[in-house]
């Protein structure tokens, strides 16, 4: 009796004497995610891949699908599970395997707020500071910050990250379905991460994905209905395509234009947990990405050995009197070249802009007209000018920055009176569907530009020696790395197709 009384006046004096620490900074660490201009994403900045949700922005059946497959006593426990921490004390006593079958709460205090040393004393410390947290806070706050910091593979933490990594959604868009297959996940995260690509994972999470769909059902969290009418999910593939790399193209201009209107650094930034809404169509990068992609295969077999020569491929497709960069493809592999070919790489002018000739023009359009190697963003800008009849808009990438459901920034709209402002070129807007300007310059350079009042679309071809151990990259001739085209033939042909596939989309 007297060892008993001991032990409980310890516990006590233990529980008293325990504070609740905050989250450790690598738990509660958010990325800036990037989406582009239909929201979907295009991709993350940060050391984790993690943003907070509120927990009302998760749909009530993917909370409860969590719940059944880690806790089903979450909602009326104590914070602990006693029969799981008993056969956690003599694992570590007799040196056993690891015990699992903490609860909710003790996940999150282990994950969260302690070091994830093995111990009894550690073990002992995370019971207490769960019973205290249990006490101390509502079941609905616990659940949010679990919720936002457990792992669930693909590198995402928290169930933001995992929703957009395994279903490219948001965590507020999960059906029954994919919630009860992120719950599932939780178990072995590195294992099922691989769900959709693997043939025997699926397989296996499938199983699992239907025990959690039982036991909602069993415990009314979702009705027979629901469960009868469940099917399985699609996964986005897993490791990401090839289309990923060209992306960071994407993410690293528009990291440039968000820092400036934020103040902020890219640090900053990256940690901030931020929406960047950009003015990509994910959809065109992609038409883009293939269209090069497929010429390049066809022209490297029809043309001799290049000696090292390099061939480099820049597209910007910008909106006519907005300025919304829709589409900028700056390389084939980012990897491989860091270098944005559309935002810094030089069309020798030529007759780029010849259009522009003997027209009396306000800056900044007289600047990109004069210089004398503009890059095809640049290019594009000044077209678009000409089909929106005139009016000068300068080229972006950020059409909005939210963080915590808080608009930060909106890019601002081009009004009637913004436009009086603006360079007139007194011109007309061409009559036809659209037009299409073709030129080179020194065989080193070529280029097509098409439009019409919705897009101006630029495609450039560059050549160069790659840079080697004792000397810079040098500009090359074009006429040998094009195959048994004309290099403007072959950025002809490319515009037009990528023009045909822009109109075939549905977006």
């Amino acid at each position: 009796m007297t060892l008993s009384l001991a032990f409980c006046s310890a516990v006590v004096g233990a529980y008293t004497m325990v504070d609740i620490p905050p989250p450790h900074p690598e738990a509660i660490a958010q990325s800036t995610v990037f989406v582009d201009a239909h929201g979907d994403y295009l991709g993350r900045r940060g050391p984790v891949d993690r943003q907070d949700v509120p927990l009302a922005q998760v749909p009530l059946p993917v909370q409860e699908a969590v719940i059944a497959a880690e806790n089903r006593s979450f909602r009326t426990d104590s914070g602990i599970a006693p029969t799981a921490i008993a056969r956690a004390v003599l694992a570590a006593v007799t040196g056993g395997s690891r015990q699992g079958g903490s609860t909710i709460t003790q996940q999150y205090v282990k994950n969260a707020l302690l070091t994830p040393e093995q111990t009894l004393s550690r073990k002992a410390k995370e019971a207490l500071i769960a019973v205290k947290l249990d006490r101390t806070h509502t079941k609905e706050t616990i659940l949010e910050g679990y919720l936002n910091t457990v792992y669930f593979g693909r590198g995402a933490a928290g169930i933001q990250a995992a929703a957009r990594n395994y279903f490219g959604v948001n965590a507020s868009q999960l059906t029954v379905s994919q919630g009860a297959a992120l719950a599932a996940i939780i178990n072995l995260p590195s294992y099922y991460e691989k769900a959709g690509s693997d043939p025997k994972v699926t397989t296996t999470l499938q199983r699992r994905w239907a025990w959690v769909l039982d036991a909602m059902a069993a415990s009314g969290a979702i009705t027979p209905n629901q469960r009868a009418s469940a099917t399985f999910p699609a996964f986005r593939y897993y490791p990401p395509g090839r289309t990923e790399g060209q992306r960071q193209y994407l993410i690293d201009a528009a990291t440039t234009e968000a820092v400036k209107k934020l103040g902020i650094t890219q640090e900053e930034l990256a940690r901030g947990g931020y929406t960047i809404h950009t003015t990509f169509d994910l959809a065109l990068q992609d038409i883009a990405a293939e269209t090069v992609r497929t010429r390049a295969e066809s022209a490297t077999r029809a043309r001799p050995a290049s000696n090292g020569t390099q061939l480099h491929t820049a597209i910007a497709a910008v909106v006519p009197g907005d300025g919304a960069i829709r589409l900028l493809y700056g390389g084939a592999d980012y990897a491989r070249q860091l270098f944005n070919d559309a935002l810094h790489g030089a069309i020798e002018a030529g007759t780029a802009l010849k259009p522009l000739t003997g027209i009396r023009l306000n800056q900044p359009l007289d600047r990109i007209r004069h210089n004398p190697a503009p890059t095809t963003v640049q290019v594009a800008t000044a077209y678009a000018a000409l089909a929106a009849n005139g009016h000068y808009a300068a080229p972006y990438t950020v059409a909005k920055i939210t963080r915590n459901g808080h608009t930060l920034y909106t890019h601002p709209a081009i009004t009637p009176a913004t436009a009086r402002t603006t360079t007139r070129l007194r011109i007309p807007a061409p009559n036809s569907p659209r037009a299409t300007h073709t030129g080179s310059a020194a065989h080193r350079t070529a280029w097509t530009t098409t439009y019409n009042p919705r897009l101006a679309l630029t495609t450039a071809l560059f050549a160069e020696h790659p840079a080697t151990t004792t000397k810079p990259a040098t500009p090359a001739l074009l006429t040998s790395l094009t195959g048994t085209q004309p290099p403007t033939k072959a950025t002809a042909e490319m515009t037009a197709d990528l023009w045909t596939s822009i109109l075939q989309t549905k977006r």
